[in-house]
Formats: C-alpha cells, structure tokens, sequence
C-alpha cells in the first residue's frame, strides 16, 4: 500500500501511517527499531532496497530522507515536504516513509524526522553515501545510538578513515568494517589451531580499499607484529599471509567468492568467503547497537601511526610515519605499513 502527500507535515505522516495500517489489518506497531537513511535521489533506491530486504530481519520504520537542493534562488527560499507513505507489501516486513525535502527545511531535516520516530526503540543513521565527518554531531547522528558510514563510497578513504578517527564517538561504525567480519572470524579461528607465535602479516589487496586498511590496522592492533600492504587487482581483499615460528598461515581468494586456508603441517581447505551484499551487512550492523569498541581499537591504531607521532612524544616519536601505499604493479608489495611497536611482545590475535 503506497500514500502519496504533497506540501505535508510530519503529523499527517502519522496520521497516514495509522489509517495506513487500519487498513491493511495490522495496527499493531511491531517492529524494533528505526533506521534513517540519509541519502540522494540517485542512490536511494539501492538504499531502501538494501533496507526493505534487511527488514526481514530486522523489522523496522524505515525513513528516508532525500534532501533536494534547487537550483533556482526563489525555490531556495520555499520550504516542502513531499512523503511517500509505504506499508504491507511494499515496506518489506516494516513501515517505510520517503521524505523528500526541498528548500529551507533541508538545513532542518532533524525537525521532520524527530516526530517520525518510534517511541521507546533505537534509532540507526546510515549514509550509504557522503557521510558527515563527524556523524555524531550531525544533527541527525544526534538522535541515533548508532551511525553507519560507507567509506568505500568515499573518493579517498583513507583520508576518510583518518576524519573518522579523530571524530570517532562511541556508536560509530563503517560498512567497510562489516565487509572484513567473515575474514577476521576465519583467521581468529586459524590462530587458535595452532600454537605458535607470529611474527609477520602481509595484507594483499585493492589499492586504496578501507576493508583491506582496517584489516591491517586490526592485525597490527591485535597482535603487535609488522602488518605490511601489498596490492593486487582485487576484487577487494585478496590474501592475508601469517609469518609464524610454526610455517606459513595464508588465506587466500583470488575469486571474491572461494577462499584457500592453508596451514603448516595440515591439508589445505576450501572455505566459503563470499563478497557480501548490501542488506547482509546492514543487517548485521543492526544485530548489535552497543558501541564497537573493537572497530575503536583497531581504526586509532592504525590511524595513529598514518598520521605519524608527534615529534619530542618520546617511545615511537623516533619511528617514521607510515606512508599511505603508492600505485605500484599488480601484487607487487607496498613499504611496510601498519608496524607494531619495538618493544611490543609477539603474540597470538585474541578472537572477538
């Protein structure tokens, strides 16, 4: 059931919503949370598409608020909101509203969603594209418990990634980071068959990918050892290669679909490490709204020896900025990048 209003206002929006439901047979509110997508015209109908089916996980008052600038100075001035009212069949498991907003109101847009938002329940924020610096003070990540970013849509993500973590605020989170779970649990899992010490990590993939530099970045967090970045042409992350007392660790997938996990000492075994699809990884964020403490970690970790200490700080001030990798051929290895400190003690990565 689709409800199309013109020149509206956020109260018949809700009056829509509940004649809406009233007539569909459910006026029961059951869903959990909120998610707000902040978007444009261009990419919000992959947006809601990714939304409606992660519904079915997760059911949900989706609100989609499209922000359309004019480019005449008088439309500038007139403030309109125009909603589309979905319910039933064509929200997915949820209810969906479509909020477009032109002139005045779009420096506003908090003013119209507050009302719009499900009493007592969470509130998600997600950017599927140019995402705020600072999404917590935007003031719409303001009413969120959690704020999803996208730095692979980014046209520099690692400077991104540098401005999420200087800005990080307890709730913050990035798809890119999502994407690289499946990798992270499988080589936790590898670690923990074997018991040796690794004393080098090499992170082979897409020049530029964040999922490859906050796998870096974690690997170097978690377990204090030299992370060097080597790049390939994908798609996105290739391999990842443990250097331990006990043999070679790799992971390998040069297909985006089937990974190799071989082992020193064990036979080599075919893993399904697929490249997952927006609404899968919306749908795991929404699993868990506390904040990501490991996602923390690993993005100051790694960020903070990007960025190079400060000079006179004493310990690491004396080691070199590491170097954002530069073009280089296919699978031809990078300078070392993410490196652990000196004084730091081998060890194995903790699984989480």
């Amino acid at each position: 059931m689709k409800t199309d209003l013109t020149d509206t206002t956020a109260s018949k929006i809700n009056k829509a919503l509940v004649q809406g439901r009233r007539a569909i047979g459910t006026p029961a509110i059951g869903m959990v949370l909120t998610l707000v997508i902040v978007t444009d015209e261009e990419n919000a109908y992959d947006a809601l598409k990714a939304a409606g089916d992660a519904s079915h996980e997760h059911p949900s008052r989706t609100l989609v608020v499209i922000k359309r600038v004019s480019r005449s100075p008088r439309d500038r001035t007139r403030s309109r909101l125009d909603a589309e009212v979905r319910l039933g069949a064509d929200a997915g498991t949820g209810e969906t509203v479509v909020l477009r907003l032109h002139g005045e109101v779009v420096e506003h847009a908090q003013s119209v969603v507050l009302p719009l938002l499900l009493p007592d329940a969470p509130v998600v924020v997600w950017w599927p594209v140019n995402a705020p610096l600072d999404p917590a003070s935007d003031p719409l990540g303001a009413l969120a418990q959690r704020r999803v970013t996208d730095t692979y849509a980014c046209e520099q993500p690692v400077e991104e990634l540098i401005a999420r973590a200087g800005n990080y605020t307890p709730g913050d989170t990035d798809l890119s980071w999502t994407r690289i779970t499946p990798w992270r649990s499988m080589l936790a899992a590898a670690l923990d068959q074997v018991t040796c010490e690794v004393q080098g990590v090499e992170v082979e993939g897409e020049e530029f990918n964040p999922s490859c530099e906050l796998l870096a970045m974690w690997l170097a967090d978690r377990l204090q050892v030299p992370v060097e970045r080597s790049v390939s042409t994908g798609p996105g992350l290739t391999a990842v290669r443990l250097d331990t007392d006990c043999g070679p660790i790799a992971l390998d997938r040069g297909d985006g679909t089937l990974a190799n996990l071989s082992i020193q000492g064990q036979p080599n075994r075919a893993v399904a490490l697929k490249r997952r699809d927006t609404a899968e990884l919306i749908a795991e964020e929404l699993r868990r709204l506390d904040p990501d403490d490991t996602y923390a970690s690993a993005l100051r970790y790694g960020v903070d020896r990007l960025n190079g200490p400060a000079k006179g700080a004493g310990g690491d001030a004396d080691r070199e900025p590491l170097a954002v990798p530069a073009p280089v051929e296919t699978a031809a290895k990078a300078p070392a990048k993410y490196a652990a400190q000196e004084t730091a003690p081998v060890r194995k990565a903790a699984a989480k």
